[in-house]
């Protein structure tokens, strides 16, 4: 039996080569030049897209206000741009707009994409995924995986979840380097998700350097502006983990476990199941989408407490707080920017026409901090009454499935952290990554201190 990288040996050069660059040509390298030029013109649309830009907190918060500025939906030169929270749930919850854009599109752009498509492949924005498929098919698939991934199997995954971080924690110091830093995103932040992770999906544990591995190559796939080598290597390594869960999910049949994939794998909704294409598209999704926005979720919560010590304070005084302070991370500094949706007919947003064909970008982390939404919007406060208002999973038919997973990850792993470290420091030499659409640090040194409880 050959698996789809073999077939890599006798495919015509059109489908080895012409079609993965018009791929990236189309999703990538076109987009991203437009959006770069657009951006030194002075459109908010591109300069939002820079990475320079979105690594800084104050550039993103003029832009934000600069968009609401211009009314509920600003009209950039390729889209239409909102940061105003009321019209950012709108759209999301519309059914007039939808995920995707060559669907709709007509000419040549459309039949290039068209011919470069390739049906096998794998990630989080290609169908069968949850994140861009539509009703009806969406409804009965959402359910179906829904009812496994429920809160309450995830807060039973909470005490193991517990025990992963802590076991981390305690090989943190062996990471430190001749000065005594560590990276808390290579050691810790990456480690936790990736891990918990690893379980959902029922990986045997020889497996799961394996799964650590798929899992940072497949998290760029829910960006734009990649280079040609580094979305070639996305779409290879998405490629392997496909034919590595043709496999696993027949382990899963033949010997189910108490993991979560196991029970996918046998939910039925009137005697009929998810397809192995919607099996593997979950998994898939569970991976990339879950391992780098919770890492982003874990490094962003730890810069925002240390920089904020009278909140840190206020949690060891009051952990009942901790959930809500989650939410507070999450909205402040959240870790997807944005996200998009097309009109897929005439329709009405905030008082204002949309035409069918026309995209509206939902800028996420602007619309968090919407005045007139969150009072004092830019002060990281634990206990914030509205903190859970937030749009940072997103909102309507596509709100994140994995919402509740995040925020226990998020408690847990923050909390032991603080914890075990109560004298953390924040290290120089941080740097946010090259993402435009996700939000977080590559690198984030600190000094651990003395653990709690030594003498």
């Amino acid at each position: 039996m050959h698996t789809r990288s073999e077939y890599n040996w006798v495919m015509s050069p059109a489908d080895t080569l012409l079609r993965p660059t018009a791929r990236w040509v189309l999703g990538h390298a076109l987009p991203s030049r437009a959006m770069r030029t657009a951006g030194r013109r002075g459109d908010l649309q591109g300069q939002l897209l820079e990475h320079e830009v979105s690594a800084s907190e104050t550039r993103l918060q003029e832009i934000a206000d600069a968009a609401r500025a211009g009314g509920p939906l600003h009209r950039a030169k390729f889209v239409r741009l909102t940061a105003s929270l009321p019209t950012v749930r709108e759209v999301l919850g519309s059914n007039d707009f939808a995920t995707g854009v060559f669907d709709i599109e007509q000419g040549p752009f459309a039949r290039l994409g068209a011919w470069a498509k390739d049906t096998s492949q794998l990630g989080p924005l290609l169908p069968p995924s949850l994140l861009v498929s539509e009703p009806p098919s969406h409804t009965r698939y959402r359910k179906l995986v829904t009812r496994v991934f429920s809160v309450r199997a995830v807060e039973a995954l909470r005490s193991r979840t517990e025990e992963i971080a802590a076991q981390l924690l305690d090989e943190l110091p062996s990471h430190a380097d001749a000065h005594g830093r560590v990276d808390l995103v290579e050691h810790y932040c990456a480690l936790l998700p990736v891990t918990v992770i690893a379980e959902i999906l029922g990986v045997p544990l020889a497996e799961r350097e394996r799964v650590l591995e798929f899992g940072a190559a497949a998290a760029p796939s829910l960006d734009i502006g990649l280079g040609f080598r580094e979305f070639r290597h996305v779409e290879r390594s998405l490629a392997e983990f496909r034919d590595w869960l043709a496999s696993h999910l027949a382990a899963l049949r033949d010997h189910p476990g108490d993991d979560l994939m196991s029970r996918l794998v046998a939910e039925q909704e009137d005697g009929v199941g998810l397809t192995d294409a919607e099996l593997e598209a979950t998994a898939g999704l569970v991976l990339a989408a879950g391992f780098e926005t919770t890492v982003n979720l874990l490094g962003n919560g730890a810069v925002l407490l240390r920089e904020h010590p009278d909140q840190l304070a206020r949690l060891r005084a009051e952990p009942e707080l901790w959930p809500n302070a989650v939410d507070e991370a999450l909205r402040l500094d959240p870790p997807v920017l944005l996200t998009g949706r097309v009109a897929v007919r005439d329709t009405t947003v905030a008082g204002e026409r949309v035409r069918r064909g026309e995209v509206v970008t939902t800028f996420l982390a602007g619309a968090n901090r919407d005045p007139d939404v969150f009072a004092d919007a830019d002060r990281f406060d634990v206990a914030r009454s509205n903190a859970r208002d937030h749009v940072s999973f997103s909102s309507g038919r596509h709100y994140c499935l994995g919402a509740a997973l995040a925020r226990m990850e998020g408690e847990v792993g923050l909390r032991a952290l603080v914890e075990r470290y109560p004298d953390l420091t924040l290290a120089p030499g941080r740097c946010r990554r090259r993402t435009r659409i996700l939000r977080g640090w590559a690198t984030l040194p600190v000094t651990l201190g003395r653990p709690a409880g030594s003498s």
